[in-house]
């Protein structure tokens, strides 16, 4: 009989534990790279040229649900990772610029990655493609957290094979260095569907980091093909990275739904930053580039999927920023955020499910180049930015609502409003670090930059 108990009784906790098991979403993060805003055919304002070669990222939209008012807590690659890994402002360690390359730095070691609190929480964790965040050994992504890395430490590389990479561009497996074979994006892609074959039967968060479209504009040729209605030498090229970015996000769906995963996996695509027009991309209507503050340096395409949970075809317009995504997560695993943790996000998992329609209004803070870089700040309708490493710049406030191409300067018409964000933008600021490296740092004093000068006509 006592047999028997203790049979029942362990046969019970079993099924709890696959019980409580299956109840945690999966997660899935696709990060592209330098994407532009107006080059998903999800997105309102899509660019005509762009409309028809992203349908496997569009379903994601679709089957879920799109964010008209996402952020990354950065305007370049890696204080973008470095604040949606942490969930923290990546200037409060010192951050804002991007990490050079062979640079003895990187994120603080002091500073927990969110996914190392997942894995604590039972998930097995992998990160696939860009890392960015740390060369040394002791930032390597196996020891901030990843179970396995399939990637490379470096913000770029090629996309066809090298003769000698460099050991930063080189696709390491955890420590040790593959071979140069094939094409960089479809390789990432297919690591991203070995993980997900082979972690199905537990809980994993997987962050699939493209180094797509980032430069260098190296498309294959076959994909090329496909891109003849676009003339433009540049734009084609790009639109090329694009396309072969999407075929992949395309294999790992497919990967997700084959194993039976569709219903629990969280999906997000999204971008690092805003899109470099310099090399290609279209970010109508917003202003400005990557490497800017202006909404065309922050601003990003954003879409999710969660079919156990979100409603197909939902829209989200309340302002959501990349340090949400820990919260948030904590959360749908059935978890609490821990006051300890100090994050600066917060969960909008009442957003997802239709819980709630809109959150409580908050302030949301970006700086670039520490103290004498530019900064800025959103709160509810309102941005106010001031660019002041320009000389004679002033703080600039737009409405949002309806301008987000940010071509109204009301700061002289509200001067109310202007001040209270100028007071609000130099509390946070007092929380943060100066820059531990480059533009604004001890070793790289940020001067103010001189008006361009007009040219005349006699030098057009």
């Amino acid at each position: 009989m006592k047999k028997n108990v203790f049979k029942w009784l362990a046969m019970g906790v079993m099924s709890l534990t696959s019980l409580q098991a299956a109840e945690k979403p999966n997660i899935v993060i696709l990060y592209s790279d330098d994407a532009g805003y107006a080059d998903f055919g999800f997105q309102p304002n899509c660019a005509e040229d762009m409309k028809q070669l992203t349908p496997h990222i569009d379903t994601i939209a679709r089957d879920g649900v799109r964010l008209t008012n996402a952020y990354m807590s950065g305007c370049v690659c890696s204080p973008s990772r470095a604040g949606l890994m942490t969930g923290r402002y990546q200037q409060r360690f010192g951050y804002d610029n991007n990490l050079p390359p062979g640079h003895q730095n990187g994120v603080d070691l002091n500073e927990t990655f969110g996914v190392k609190r997942l894995q604590k929480m039972g998930y097995r964790t992998g990160l696939i493609g860009k890392w960015h965040l740390g060369y040394p050994e002791e930032m390597h992504p196996n020891k901030r957290g990843y179970d396995w890395f399939y990637g490379l430490l470096q913000g770029s590389r090629g996309y066809f094979p090298y003769e000698k990479p460099s050991p930063h561009r080189v696709i390491l497996d955890n420590d040790k260095p593959t071979k140069e074979e094939g094409y960089i994006t479809d390789r990432l892609g297919t690591a991203a569907c070995r993980f997900i074959k082979e972690n199905k039967d537990k809980p994993f968060y997987l962050f699939v980091s493209f180094t797509s479209p980032h430069g260098p504009l190296q498309p294959k040729k076959e994909d090329l093909k496909r891109l003849e209605h676009i003339t433009g030498k540049g734009r084609k090229n790009y639109a090329g990275l694009v396309v072969s970015l999407d075929d992949n996000v395309g294999k790992i769906l497919k990967v997700i739904k084959e194993s039976g995963l569709e219903g629990n996996t969280i999906v997000i695509y999204t971008n690092d930053n805003g899109g470099q027009t310099a090399l290609g991309a279209n970010n109508t209507p917003l202003k400005g580039k990557k490497g800017t503050l202006w909404e065309g340096g922050v601003r990003v395409p954003w879409a999710m999927r969660w079919p156990d949970k979100i409603k197909p075809g939902s829209v989200i317009d309340d302002p959501i920023i990349s340090l949400d995504i820990l919260p948030t997560f904590i959360e749908a695993s059935g978890n609490a955020v821990v006051s300890d943790w100090k994050l600066d996000g917060r969960s909008f998992l009442p957003l997802l499910t239709g819980e709630k329609s809109s959150l409580p209004v908050r302030a949301l803070h970006w700086r670039q180049h520490g103290s004498k870089g530019s900064i800025s700040i959103r709160e509810g309708k309102w941005k106010l930015i001031h660019n002041r490493n320009e000389a004679g710049a002033a703080p600039e406030l737009y409405d949002l609502s309806k301008d987000i191409s940010e071509s109204n300067n009301l700061a002289s018409e509200h001067p109310e409003v202007t001040k209270k964000l100028t007071s609000k933008m130099k509390v946070w600021e007092s929380q943060m670090k100066e820059p531990l490296w480059g533009a604004g740092s001890a070793k790289k004093p940020l001067g103010q930059a001189k008006p361009k000068k007009k040219k005349s006509k006699k030098n057009k």
